[in-house]
């Protein structure tokens, strides 16, 4: 009976302990030198772009373009710790598209487009922001922009292609649509 309140003292003690030591753990992870992302940032949408599918069309490799797309095409569009994502053409619909809004939707992932999985391929395409040395920004484009899935962006930049037909885009302005 008289270590009952020792062993309480000490669970009770032990819980804060590893319960600090958690969440600075997360804090840790989150907390950081944030960079500046108004440099990458449009006040308006560029005029002029090209859906992801006719610019996978026409696009050559080290060309100047302009696409309109939305983030999504994987289960997990996004680079992590990188400012890169995943873009779908426009044209092609999520399975919460149809769904009034706030409607329950059985798809717990709409932007991975899996009612348009053959149509993917030809309708994805990767966009990448570099920095002064030509690396890619090393922060997760989720937090630099403030984005989430299926978010529609209008990105400049310069298209690099690959021999199997995949298109990036080097990106350096975007305009987040709302």
């Amino acid at each position: 009976m008289k270590n009952i309140p020792i062993v309480c003292s000490l669970g009770l003690i032990l819980g804060i302990v590893v319960g600090c030591s958690s969440s600075e753990t997360v804090t840790a992870k989150k907390s950081g030198p944030q960079l500046d992302n108004t440099p990458y940032l449009l006040n308006a949408e560029p005029e002029g772009s090209l859906g992801v599918k006719a610019a996978r069309e026409s696009v050559k490799d080290k060309e100047a373009v302009v696409i309109v797309g939305r983030i999504g095409g994987a289960l997990n569009p996004w680079v992590d710790n990188r400012a890169a994502f995943q873009i779908v053409d426009t044209s092609l619909k999520a399975c919460s598209d149809d769904k009034p809004e706030g409607a329950h939707s059985s798809c717990p992932t709409p932007w991975d487009y899996c009612c348009e999985s053959d149509k993917l391929p030809t309708s994805m395409a990767l966009v990448q922001f570099s920095d002064q040395s030509g690396s890619v920004v090393k922060q997760d484009a989720r937090s630099l922009f403030n984005l989430t899935e299926l978010q529609t962006v209008v990105v400049q930049g310069v298209a690099k292609r690959d021999d199997a037909g995949n298109l990036t885009i080097v990106a350096d302005k975007m305009f987040v649509k709302k």
